[in-house]
């Protein structure tokens, strides 16, 4: 590890350790569990991540906002492709990448940016959990005009290795009924709420009630609102998911106030569905993320 330079500092936050950033141009929060972004914020404005009032700091825990890691499955390992639901052993949706430990592996520093490397080894005692070897590697890049988030998995197993994933991006609205997202528009997409229909997408897409869809397709996305527009770019990424849960479900979720769902959208930059990878031993992937201003 590299030497700690005075804008990254440890910090406790209940449980879990964290690694704070504070730079003259921006600002930001990074959970060692889970490799979970919770906060990034150019200097003189808020959290560009939505992150919930009701977040707990547990170890074994995943924290209810920011940018959870889903990997190396997501969502309910029996909705995942064959290939990758025979290697699963576990019940739990969005696989176990978001309740460990990652290591802290280096962090570079510049007048301009910090770039912070977390690492799991996925190769040794997780056999419960599922069949795969594999190390993965979170590469985080923070400026004053943006964040990148790389995920890089490399299969260091000696059989194909398969794999879902998605950076589970939260991201604040004033109001979600008058938020928008455009790039999406003649897209294809699986309704999760509508027994997995194949449908496709007319124009902007636009929150009323419950929202659960796998696109498939992902390139430039803009999240619009009356006061900003955030733009994503995904890299290595042909899949989209877009998620609100509405009132009835928000009600049920955990650590997720009954009203939070009118205040947050999460854009899943992913490989999800029909968009799932196998690498063969040896292979690697790289899944990117990019948040930007409009």
């Amino acid at each position: 590890m590299s030497r700690i330079q005075n804008t990254v500092q440890r910090e406790q936050v209940g449980e879990l350790e964290a690694l704070a950033i504070r730079h003259p141009q921006f600002s930001a929060q990074l959970f060692l569990q889970g490799a979970h972004l919770t906060h990034y914020a150019p200097s003189g404005q808020g959290n560009w991540l939505w992150l919930s009032p009701q977040a707990q700091y547990r170890q074994g825990r995943a924290i209810r906002g920011g940018v959870p890691v889903c990997w190396p499955w997501f969502g309910d390992p029996a909705r995942n492709p064959a290939a990758v639901a025979r290697q699963i052993s576990s019940t739990s949706a969005h696989g176990f990448a978001r309740h460990q430990r990652w290591t802290w592996v280096t962090v570079d520093e510049s007048d301009d940016a910090v770039r912070v490397v977390l690492a799991l080894d996925a190769s040794e005692g997780f056999a419960p959990l599922w069949s795969g070897q594999a190390r993965v590697q979170a590469e985080f890049t923070f400026t004053g005009q943006g964040c990148r988030i790389a995920l890089i998995t490399e299969n260091v197993g000696t059989t194909p290795l398969a794999l879902s994933q998605a950076l589970h991006t939260y991201l604040p609205v004033a109001d979600v009924a008058t938020a928008e997202i455009h790039g999406l528009d003649g897209a294809a997409y699986l309704d999760t709420l509508a027994d997995w229909q194949r449908k496709q997408q007319q124009g902007a897409v636009r929150f009323v009630g419950e929202t659960d869809r796998i696109y498939l397709q992902h390139g430039r996305l803009r999240l619009v609102t009356p006061a900003n527009c955030r733009v994503l770019q995904g890299e290595g990424s042909g899949s989209a998911v877009v998620w609100n849960p509405g009132p009835e479900k928000a009600a049920r979720l955990s650590d997720f106030g009954a009203e939070d769902w009118r205040n947050m959208v999460c854009i899943e930059t992913a490989n999800a569905a029909d968009d799932s990878v196998t690498l063969p031993p040896g292979g690697q992937t790289r899944l990117v993320l990019m948040l930007q201003n409009g």
